[in-house]
């Protein structure tokens, strides 16, 4: 273990693990989202500076005439067939505390062929993802109401329709809908997650000593590590040696899933420990390859930040259908960062989203196996039994009180602490096993 610290590899993984990655002297940080004027008004496209890779089309919805008989229901929408191309959608409002009580569909022109898509429902139930009512990330001001992201592939052309619905009511014989009104600001958001950088000189390919700093950002990946050797890495960086740990999983760097960090916030925000891991899906839908993982990620990082207003993506980990776990939000994989990913249980938690939406769909074996490698490991840091309980204090949310302390599964879903659906009814299935599975990585 020594002589792995000692090369240019092992500096790299050990400042991953343990360091939060920074930018380079030179980079500037990344210009706050700007505050959207009360009226929601908002320029009719936002893309991204030239040198930046990927962009993000900001286009307002309107308002469409349609049969006022009885169930029809008040319309925005947009078609545009004169767009930049890109591959991921959603829809977001002026205020985050507005709920879009409604449906939202969109149907796109896939690029090369001109051939529509069908019509495929947005999930409009994202405020649950986010950053805890109180918190900085959460009152700065820039954050706007969100549907969850969709993948839906290289495209250049696009329709979107979005109707309120309401409970039907029965008034001396005579049937009425009672629609909710839409919220304002309704804007229309067109992702394009641009190519990779190029990754720089792999490590160890330095030449001289002004060039430390490069090996560091260069790493695409953390190697994985059996038990034995994860153990004797915790004792070599310094940290407790604890009697149950997973072996360290391979993980992706932001790096590796080509993160553009002049997008984020420059600063991080850590919480005291990891006390418990609240499972996702990302709702993003499944047709994908796992070649597009990156993209996806890409994407969803971009929609997070310069759509939504958070201050990074919002989950701590990512994993893909075919079990490949990524790193999210930056500040280092080994550490306590904050995400903003659990409504009201953010503090003292971690957030594993598979990329994809499990309502129906069974999530892949290897996204399961991925999801117990990675708990073994990193709630094995913190000395935490994956079969165990815990207690975590609620920072508000529609099923717990703000301030109330709640006893949950250390490895739970999203629904455990908010009223969602996240991270779909198969998904949620298979916890059970991951929970057991982890267990046994750690040897207990």
């Amino acid at each position: 273990m020594r002589g792995f610290l000692a090369s240019s590899i092992g500096v790299t993984c050990a400042a991953a693990l343990a360091l939060p990655l920074t930018l380079p002297a030179a980079a500037a940080p990344a210009p706050a989202p700007a505050v959207q004027p009360a009226s929601g008004a908002r320029s009719a496209s936002t893309t991204a500076a030239p040198d930046l890779p990927g962009s993000t089309q900001s286009l307002p919805l309107t308002p469409r005439t349609r049969d006022r008989t009885l169930g029809a229901a008040p319309e925005q929408g947009l078609t545009r067939a004169d767009v930049h191309r890109f591959s991921l959608v959603g829809v977001t409002w002026t205020d985050p505390d507005t709920e879009l009580r409604g449906q939202v569909q969109v149907r796109t022109r896939a690029t090369g062929t001109g051939e529509w898509s069908g019509w495929q429902d947005i999930d409009t139930h994202n405020e649950d993802h986010g950053a805890d009512p109180g918190t900085a990330e959460r009152d700065s001001g820039h954050v706007h109401g969100s549907t969850a992201p969709l993948w839906v592939g290289d495209s250049d052309g696009v329709d979107v329709r979005v109707r309120a619905t309401g409970a039907a009511t029965r008034t001396a014989g005579v049937v009425e809908e009672q629609l909710p009104p839409l919220p304002t600001g309704l804007h229309l958001e067109l992702v394009d997650p641009g190519a990779a950088e190029a990754p720089l000189a792999g490590a160890g390919a330095t030449t001289n000593r002004n060039r430390t700093a490069t090996p560091r950002l260069a790493a695409t990946e953390i190697p994985a590590l059996s038990k034995q050797a994860t153990e004797r890495d915790m004792v070599a960086l310094g940290a407790k040696a604890q009697p149950y740990i997973g072996p360290r999983p391979r993980i992706v760097t932001r790096h590796g899933w080509g993160a553009d960090e002049k997008l984020r916030e420059k600063g991080f925000v850590y919480t005291k420990k990891v006390k418990a891991a609240f499972v996702h899906h990302t709702a993003t839908g499944n047709n994908y390859r796992c070649s597009q993982a990156p993209s996806v990620i890409r994407g969803i990082y971009r929609y997070h930040v310069k759509s939504s207003g958070w201050r990074d993506i919002g989950y701590n980990f990512l994993v893909d259908k075919c079990g490949t776990i990524y790193e999210g939000r930056a500040g280092g994989v080994a550490k306590a960062v904050m995400g903003a990913h659990t409504l009201g249980f953010n503090t003292n938690s971690m957030g594993i989203a598979v990329l994809g939406t499990f309502g129906s769909a069974k999530p892949s074996s290897a996204a399961v196996t991925a999801i117990a490698k990675l708990t073994a490991w990193k709630l094995g840091l913190y000395g935490v039994n994956p079969r165990g309980k815990t207690y975590l204090k609620s920072g508000g949310g529609n099923l717990y009180r703000k301030g109330k302390n709640v006893r949950l599964n250390v490895i739970s879903g999203h629904r455990d602490g908010f009223a969602t659906e996240c991270p779909g009814r198969q998904l949620y299935g298979k916890l059970g096993s991951a929970r057991s599975t982890s267990a046994r990585y750690q040897g207990r």
